[in-house]
């Protein structure tokens, strides 16, 4: 089987969700023997070697299954719109290496809108292989909390659409995101529903122990959509209470985002890079907080169940099929804000819990997640390929 995978990026050349899922992907589907072509970007001057790809990324295992193409993403002045104009074009550069071995592919997976320009060719006559389309969330028809948020998914929705409704398949997280998927006019059997995952080298093998403080801990960088300023009015109402409990924060938070003055119940660990520093400070932690107005399947939380954390949420996206009571806690939406009452109220619901029901819940987490590890959804991908 020969797949052709067009992404927006992998990790560690570009960071990001979306990138690591795509990382995630080509690593299991090449150690399950599918041939692989990838394509992808990064947004400097310097283009790795299809060697240095190979080093950062798969093992030798893998390697002779990858055949690397690495492009620059397109540069281009700010101006409204400015994204949709390079995603365009660097469906084109993409294109130019594609079209010599189009014939070669069973099945072409494309992010985002890396096939848009291989999706036109076909619209006027040129035969390619089945063309699979992922845009992960649909962040661009979930609730966006500011003007410029919104501004953007406005002028990406007819784009989205367009690529959604003119590929083979769409691939969705389900759930939310599938209603989302129907919404804009995919008929059901293009909607292909397979999961995000988790890799193996995350799933904690220790015994989870319980903290007599109950810590929490938020993971990210700063976004508007993350819901941080939310989180901030709860902290600042609930650390006056003289609770038993800490906050933590990874991430690049900027200063005039951090809460001052509360240095004994909330703690910046600021951008940590290093994974083993990052599970270290999650496995001394209780509870993941993910306040988010929009998301797919967050990589945070597939993380924080797979070191046995129990988890707060808003019910977005496919954010449902990982948290339930069991777990932990979903957060609804109300005219389209985030409750921060009910945030407030999550937080202390946990807070009144006994160590053994915290610990349950914690527990419960670890044992959902086995559900997501990549073995099962990279045997998903494997299944679908071969009745396409």
């Amino acid at each position: 089987m020969n797949i052709a995978i067009l992404t927006d990026g992998i990790i560690p050349f570009v960071v990001g969700g979306m990138q690591r899922h795509s990382s995630n992907l080509i690593r299991n589907l090449s150690k399950s023997g599918v041939n692989i072509t990838l394509y992808h970007c990064v947004y400097d001057s310097y283009l790795p070697s299809e060697k240095e790809v190979n080093l950062s990324l798969f093992g030798l295992d893998e390697i002779n299954y990858v055949k690397v193409v690495t492009i620059q993403f397109p540069v281009s002045f700010w101006f409204p719109g400015h994204y949709i104009y390079r995603s365009i074009k660097y469906s084109k550069y993409i294109y130019r290496h594609l079209f010599k071995d189009i014939n070669n592919y069973n099945f072409i997976y494309a992010k985002g809108f890396t096939a848009w320009k291989l999706l036109k060719a076909r619209k006027k006559g040129i035969k390619t292989p089945i063309i699979g389309v992922n845009f992960h969330g649909y962040e661009m028809w979930q609730y966006a909390p500011s003007f410029k948020a919104r501004l953007k998914n406005y002028l990406l929705r007819p784009y989205v659409k367009w690529n959604s409704k003119n590929a083979d398949y769409v691939f969705s997280y389900g759930s939310k995101i599938t209603s989302i998927i129907k919404g804009i006019g995919i008929e059901k059997n293009k909607i292909v529903e397979i999961p995000s995952g988790i890799e193996k080298g995350w799933m904690r093998n220790t015994s989870i122990d319980g903290n007599k403080t109950i810590k929490f801990l938020f993971l990210g960088r700063y976004e508007r959509r993350k819901g941080i300023e939310e989180l901030n009015i709860v902290l600042k109402k609930i650390v006056d209470q003289n609770l038993n409990i800490e906050f933590h924060f990874i991430g690049p938070i900027p200063d005039r985002k951090r809460i001052k003055n509360l240095s004994k119940k909330v703690f910046y660990h600021g951008r940590i890079i290093d994974i083993q520093k990052i599970k270290s400070i999650m496995d001394n932690c209780d509870v993941l907080i993910c306040p988010s107005y929009s998301e797919g399947m967050p990589n945070v939380i597939l993380e924080g169940m797979s070191r046995g954390l129990a988890i707060i949420a808003t019910d977005v996206g496919a954010i449902d099929q990982l948290v339930d009571h069991k777990n932990g806690k979903l957060i609804k939406f109300i005219n389209g804000e985030i409750l921060v009452q009910d945030l407030y109220n999550s937080i202390l619901e946990i807070t009144s819990l006994s160590q053994s029901e915290i610990m349950e819940k914690k527990e419960n987490s670890l044992s959902k997640i086995k559900a997501f590890s990549f073995d099962n959804i990279t045997k998903m991908h494997l299944t679908f390929f071969a009745n396409t």
